[in-house]
């Protein structure tokens, strides 16, 4: 039996490290896959499937950066419902992207 950590020594099995190498190329490979479909279906998601107060909150808090507490100052609604929104925005986004990844 192989042992697969560290014998002690802090030396470890070369197969094992090998193997870790092949394993992380491929999962970088997968991953980047799943991120340009994901880059390209954003946008869509966002236009098709969320409506046009949802897109505003949505922009104002991760496009430019905004706290929920100064989203809610600035368009005179209640931090309650702007982070409901937001909550609300992500879970319909992720919904409708899962299927495309």
């Amino acid at each position: 039996m192989r042992h697969t950590v560290s014998d002690g020594s802090g030396r470890y099995d070369p197969l094992d490290i090998a193997s870790l190498q092949l394993w992380q190329q491929g999962q970088q490979e997968d991953n980047r896959q799943q991120i340009r479909r994901l880059l390209v279906n954003l946008p869509l998601a966002v236009e098709e499937e969320l409506t046009p107060r949802q897109r505003q909150l949505l922009r104002m808090h991760f496009t430019q950066g905004k706290r929920v507490t100064d989203i809610a100052q600035e368009l005179g609604i209640s931090k309650s419902t702007v982070s409901r929104t937001l909550a609300r925005c992500t879970q319909r986004l992720y919904r409708t992207l899962r299927y495309s990844l």
